[in-house]
């Protein structure tokens, strides 16, 4: 089971495992935009949903919050043309 934590104080979403860290980086452009930049996930914890599941909370997180997402990450963009915006 992949568990994704929010880091607010960091603007990151991180999900561990055995000493990597894969994560979603944004950051807030204005009160009600925030910039999806950066998703990393390290090799060893590739193609197993980790970026799908850093980007589903990325997500749900900011409907909860109402929060109109910017992304200029190319995974993002590509991940809410087929999930979400």
């Amino acid at each position: 089971m992949i568990i994704v934590t929010h880091q607010a104080e960091q603007h990151q979403f991180i999900y561990q495992q055995e000493g990597e860290q894969a994560h979603l980086r944004y950051r807030h452009l204005d009160a009600n935009t925030v910039e999806a930049f950066n998703t990393y996930v390290p090799p060893a914890l590739r193609n197993a949903g980790v970026a799908d599941k850093l980007a589903r909370a990325f997500y749900q997180w900011t409907r909860s919050q109402s929060l109109t997402i910017v992304p200029s990450c190319s995974y993002i963009e590509v991940w809410l043309s087929r999930h979400g915006e």
